[in-house]
C-alpha cells in the first residue's frame, strides 16, 4: 500500500541542516547535490515512495520528463509523490522538473503524466532540440542583485499562469521562465549547471519555513 501524506513526518538531521530529497530516477541529480550541500542541507536520492516521509523538501531535476514519468509511475512513486507536493511539501523542479510540475502540458507525447503543483500550463521543448541550447543572463527582481546566468537545455517555457502564480522571471521577449506557487518553485532552466546557487537558497527557505 502506498504511504499517504496527511502530515510530513521528516525529522532534522544532525545540526538542524535540512534533509532534501532529489527525485533519483534520471537527470541531473549530481548538480543539485552538489549545490544543495554547499548550502548545509543534508542530500538523499529518492525512488522509492516511503523515502519521501523522511525528508524535509523535495529536488525534481532536469532530464527528459517523459522518461522521469515513466520511471516513477513503474517505481511506484508518481502519485504519492503528487500527494506530497499537494499536502505541503516544499519542492523545486528545473527544466524537466518544471514540466513534472506544471498542472497542464503543451506538446508533450501521448499519455505523459505530470505530477502537479504549479497551476500553469508549460510548453514541452519550447525552443527546439538540443542544438538550439543556450545561455542567457536573466534579471530575477525578487533577488536583487546581478542577473541569473541561466542554462536553457532543450528548455521548457511556461506560456500561461493562474492567479497564485508569482512569476519570477522572464526572458527579453516577455517568454516566462521561473515561477513559484505557495510551497513550488519552477524554473524552465538550470541554475545547477551555471553555478548560480540562488534559486536554491530560495528552496531551502521554504524548507526551512515549513
Amino acid at each position: 500500500m502506498s504511504p499517504t501524506f496527511p502530515h510530513r513526518t521528516a525529522s532534522p538531521s544532525v545540526a538542524g541542516s535540512p534533509r532534501v530529497g532529489i527525485l533519483a530516477l534520471q537527470g541531473d541529480v549530481r548538480e543539485h547535490e552538489r549545490v544543495l550541500r554547499s548550502l548545509g542541507a543534508e542530500v538523499v536520492s529518492i525512488r522509492r515512495p516511503d523515502e519521501l516521509l523522511a525528508v524535509d523538501g523535495l529536488v525534481l531535476p532536469g532530464g527528459e520528463s517523459t522518461v522521469i514519468d515513466k520511471l516513477a509511475r513503474g517505481f511506484g512513486v508518481a502519485e504519492p509523490l503528487s500527494r506530497a507536493i499537494a499536502a505541503g511539501l516544499p519542492v523545486y523542479g528545473t527544466c524537466a522538473g518544471l514540466i513534472l510540475l506544471a498542472d497542464r502540458l503543451e506538446d508533450g507525447i501521448e499519455g505523459q503524466r505530470t505530477f502537479g503543483g504549479l497551476d500553469v500550463t508549460v510548453r514541452r521543448n519550447a525552443f527546439g532540440g538540443q542544438v538550439e541550447s543556450f545561455e542567457a543572463s536573466v534579471a530575477v527582481p525578487t533577488f536583487g542583485g546581478p542577473p541569473v546566468d541561466a542554462a536553457f537545455i532543450r528548455a521548457p517555457l511556461v506560456v500561461s499562469t493562474g492567479p497564485g502564480v508569482e512569476v519570477l522571471a522572464e526572458l527579453d521577449d516577455g517568454g516566462i521562465v521561473a515561477v513559484r506557487q505557495g510551497n513550488a518553485i519552477g524554473t524552465a532552466f538550470h541554475p545547477e549547471v551555471s553555478g548560480e546557487r540562488r534559486f536554491h537558497e530560495l528552496f531551502l527557505s521554504l524548507v526551512r519555513a515549513a
